[in-house]
């Protein structure tokens, strides 16, 4: 007899074999639904756990194709051979072909990018390098320039990084997003890799820089929305509001009563957000 509470969600997990700058990887990923395809990126330090919630949305992937994956060194995907002979240190370059390389493997086409934090500044440089590989991008928490998240400290031995570096990103949050899904956000921090999360925040807040740059998206060709959390301190409102005004036809601004992590954090809420932004990016794509 079937159980009553019982529901398998409909997601479906797989690797992909690729190469990206002549380094094979096997990257795991997860999908759901149909439709034109959102693909999902995930934290620094964290994995594409973060966006079950979008993965499970009925609504959503009834429109939608949800494709999320961890990157090499996070979640399932393990580092690429001979990982332990280098310094972890992700560079614009890297994780920009990293995700390009992803959706060749998988011949997605043209995608809507969802990325948050540092993925939220990379969605720029995603529309900025290669602006007709994407439907539009939507950056969560993105910035031109983030600075301060760079530290050594997560890598000392005299310290618990499994405790520390989610207990500080848990600041990032509102107090008014629920417990359960904060502690959430903590618990899959918890989990990373030994210097990931360090090693991320050097793309963050020391490679990663658009100051000089930002004036030159086109969004005629690619749309770029920019939306961020009012309880965000390490990418401010104002920090992403500079972007918007930097790049010509940006749109978005600050989102009330979310923090850093809204997908994972309060997606209810943060559907609220999401949801017109998909519809004016579906708009527009329609009537072009």
């Amino acid at each position: 007899m079937p159980q009553p509470d019982v529901y398998l969600e409909p997601i479906t997990g797989r690797y992909v074999r690729f190469t990206s700058q002549d380094v094979t990887y096997r990257v795991y990923f997860e999908e759901a639904g149909s439709g034109p395809v959102i693909l999902g990126l995930h934290t620094a330090g964290a994995d594409s756990r973060q966006f079950r919630h979008m993965l499970a949305d009925e609504d959503l992937t009834s429109r939608f194709r949800v494709v999320v994956f961890d990157l090499p060194w996070h979640g399932k995907s393990l580092p690429p051979a001979g990982w332990w002979k280098d310094e972890y240190l992700l560079t614009t370059d890297v994780y920009a072909s990293l995700v390009e390389d992803f959706c060749a493997a998988l011949e997605l086409e043209t995608p809507i990018v969802v990325g948050c934090s540092m993925a939220g500044s990379l969605a720029i440089e995603l529309a900025r390098r290669s602006p007709d590989r994407w439907r539009a991008v939507l950056g969560l928490s993105g910035a031109m320039k983030v600075e301060g998240r760079f530290h050594d400290w997560p890598v000392r031995t005299d310290l618990n990084a499994q405790q520390i570096v989610p207990t500080w990103t848990h600041s990032l949050m509102s107090p008014h997003s629920p417990e359960e899904s904060r502690r959430e956000v903590w618990w899959i921090y918890s989990q990373g890799g030994p210097g990931i999360y360090r090693g991320d925040t050097y793309f963050y807040a020391q490679d990663f820089d658009l100051r000089e740059t930002a004036s030159t998206i086109d969004t005629a060709r690619c749309p770029v929305y920019l939306l961020t959390g009012e309880y965000d301190h390490a990418c401010t409102p104002e920090d992403t509001e500079q972007a918007i005004a930097a790049i010509p036809g940006a749109r978005g601004g600050r989102m009330p009563g979310i923090g850093h992590f809204p997908m994972a954090e309060n997606y209810p809420l943060f559907r609220t957000f999401l949801t017109p932004v998909l519809d004016e990016i579906i708009s527009k794509a329609t009537t072009v």
